[in-house]
């Protein structure tokens, strides 16, 4: 029987998970191979050049750019703050003076006698790279970054916006079906990342940046409520940089759709372990999906993993990702092997499969992803 190379969302309760931690720019790198780390530890970090800013200071002396230098107060490599004097030009016996002051606080990179423009550096801007989960550092890449791996459950999304954070994972609700409103969402959820049901309504968008949560999880979100709480139009391209205090997880698609058994089960069996999350989402080249870590030692089967590797093939746990039937949950129930044309006229490999209420359809295999348990 053929095997579908189907690239799968994974939701299991046991796995190993490497993350690589890489600074934008050299730096340096602050922990040593198999050294434990917190999601705040910082493992590497760097300094990104302050800007360039230009002050016309032949332009406030009224002087020839050959003449700036003997008239300049302070010199390359001088410190200076704003509003500081940093030239001075005497007429008239030192009557009437001209002045040339610096419009930013930084350091006097260039001095140009040909234009009499000073080039004045302003403060690097430090950048800090954490470990994002609890684990040990597993791989040092000198003068970028490292890469730490853990072992715990793993839950990826289909569509997430929002950074990194972490939390306590907190269950407000009582199954898959039911609906993450405002209501549920309390003061004593701020820093948590709080797990719904089938959909995150605009309101809880809203509360949960009052309240401070760190992050929401629900299967689904009605598109124009996202686009209404953002302000803007989002793209599934790619996400993760939204102004926004928290991150967001879907699991199942858009419109309000049940979070799956398995996935609910496992969140709800974790309550209270610490987590990190990130919504960051990218559909393009270097595919990336949401993601939820919850580093610890769960129980998981054997079983469960053998199926797992198998790919694609009757009985595999599979969402289809592509109308009409985005985001529906199914069961692989043949494989056939020849192609088949479809309504584009082109010819495929295609799949039976049995959704959630018993039907039976027919989807190409590159509309579908594997759940991995």
């Amino acid at each position: 029987m053929a095997h579908a190379y189907t690239p799968g969302l994974k939701v299991t309760s046991s796995t190993r998970v490497r993350k690589i931690r890489r600074l934008p720019l050299r730096g340096d790198v602050m922990v040593k191979p198999n050294e434990s780390v917190d999601p705040e530890t910082v493992v590497a970090c760097t300094s990104i050049p302050g800007d360039a800013v230009t002050v016309n200071v032949a332009n406030m002396l009224g002087l020839e750019g050959t003449d700036i230098p003997e008239h300049m107060v302070k010199k390359v490599g001088d410190q200076v703050k704003e509003g500081e004097l940093i030239a001075v030009y005497s007429t008239f016996f030192g009557l009437f003076k001209n002045r040339a002051y610096s419009n930013v606080t930084g350091v006097i990179e260039n001095i140009s006698q040909i234009t009499g423009q000073v080039i004045v550096r302003t403060p690097p801007i430090p950048v800090e790279v954490n470990a994002y989960v609890k684990g040990k550092v597993a791989e040092v890449i000198p003068g970028q970054g490292v890469v730490v791996e853990t072992e715990g459950a793993f839950v990826q999304g289909i569509f997430g916006i929002g950074g990194e954070h972490q939390g306590v994972l907190s269950t407000v609700v009582d199954g898959p079906g039911d609906v993450l409103d405002a209501a549920l969402l309390k003061p004593e959820h701020r820093g948590k990342i709080v797990v719904g049901g089938s959909l995150i309504t605009r309101d809880a968008m809203r509360r949960a940046g009052e309240v401070g949560v760190a992050g929401l999880v629900a299967g689904g979100i009605i598109d124009s409520d996202l686009v209404d709480y953002l302000g803007y139009d989002i793209g599934v391209a790619i996400t993760g940089h939204e102004d926004i205090s928290f991150a967001v997880i879907i699991t199942e698609g858009f419109g309000r759709m049940s979070m799956a058994d398995k996935t609910f089960a496992l969140l709800k069996s974790l309550e209270g372990q610490q987590a990190s999350i990130n919504g960051a989402t990218q559909i393009r080249a270097g595919v990336m999906r949401p993601e939820l870590i919850i580093p610890g030692t769960f129980s998981t089967s054997a079983a469960q993993q053998d199926k797992a590797s198998q790919g694609l093939v009757p009985g595999t746990a599979i969402r289809i990702i592509r109308e009409p039937y985005f985001g529906q949950l199914a069961e692989v129930v043949e494989l056939p092997p020849e192609l088949v044309r479809i309504e584009t006229e082109a010819m495929v490999r295609i799949l039976k499969a049995r959704l959630r209420d018993g039907t039976v359809v027919v989807v190409p295999r590159a509309n579908v992803e594997i759940i991995e348990e």
